[in-house]
């Protein structure tokens, strides 16, 4: 497939290069053009000036940037993608964005006759690198069918939750589960050091029970020795909470636990930690 990816973060540039490696024909995007450059002397390809340009003759268009305010401007700005892609070609946004402005880039793409999935993804940088994310899509069944071969270079499970902005809300709900259990484990292990047992025992035995998680199985360790210079940021993981709070204000959902880790990782950057992991939930407990 003739490709283009547009955004090269810490997500993008491995989820690209999935892409090449996988014998895509691949033009990347990226505002900063040094890292394209790196991209393209790592993956080969080719790195355009503009959305625009990078999207123009692509099959399939990628984009993975940060918030709805970067969307709109590399999808629908005076040099965004869509207005240049081909007809009966396919666009999917892999940012944890809004359903709402997933929604309106699917109905700007149908204005240019373009196919729009909204499909954020799970399993954060360590998930990218290793081309084993989780998507959750929204769009219409025979464009999520199309992309499945495509998305599968760098993904190890891909779910069409339902229509246009399903594929937001599920990650939405992804991101208040996560608040709640890191916030539980931050606790537990707090206490374990308390209370004077040994953490590395403890997550031995409780791992094999009812307790079990990725984040205590990933983090556990690293939390323990007060190591969060790595992993999705702090400032990332209260952008995304916004997004639930502000779906949740029109949906009428009562989000108590969520908005209270919330201010949790409030207090987290205000110690300095805008950039740490989630799991630094433990410094503010520990301090």
């Amino acid at each position: 497939m003739r490709a283009a990816f547009i955004g090269l973060g810490v997500m993008g540039y491995p989820m690209a290069g999935y892409l090449a490696s996988n014998g895509h024909d691949v033009t990347v995007y990226n505002r900063t053009a040094q890292k394209a450059e790196q991209w393209c002397a790592e993956y080969g390809g080719q790195m355009a000036a503009t959305p625009a340009e990078a999207a123009a003759s692509a099959e399939f268009v990628f984009s993975c940037v940060g918030n709805d305010a970067d969307v709109q401007e590399v999808l629908a700005g005076e040099q965004g993608a869509i207005k240049e892609m081909q007809a009966g070609s396919v666009l999917v946004d892999h940012t944890t964005a809004s359903a709402v402005v997933a929604r309106a880039m699917y109905a700007l793409a149908a204005q240019h006759a373009v196919n729009f999935l909204d499909a954020p993804v799970s399993g954060g940088q360590a998930g990218a690198e290793s081309g084993q994310l989780t998507i959750m899509a929204g769009g219409d069944v025979e464009v999520f069918e199309r992309a499945v071969p495509v998305m599968d270079c760098y993904a190890k499970a891909m779910t069409l939750i339902g229509g246009v902005g399903s594929g937001q809300l599920a990650k939405a709900v992804n991101q208040i589960c996560i608040a709640g259990v890191v916030q539980g484990l931050a606790e537990g292990l707090h206490f374990a050091k308390r209370a004077g047992i040994d953490p590395a025992k403890v997550i031995e035995s409780i791992s094999k029970g009812a307790a079990q998680s990725w984040q205590m199985e990933n983090r556990w360790q690293t939390m323990v020795n007060n190591e969060f210079e790595f992993g999705f940021a702090v400032d990332w993981m209260r952008k995304d909470l916004a997004i639930a709070f502000d779906e949740a204000q029109r949906n009428g959902a009562t989000l108590e636990l969520a908005k209270l880790v919330d201010e949790f990782y409030a207090e987290v950057q205000s110690m300095g930690g805008s950039r740490w992991d989630t799991s630094s939930l433990i410094a503010r407990l520990e301090s």
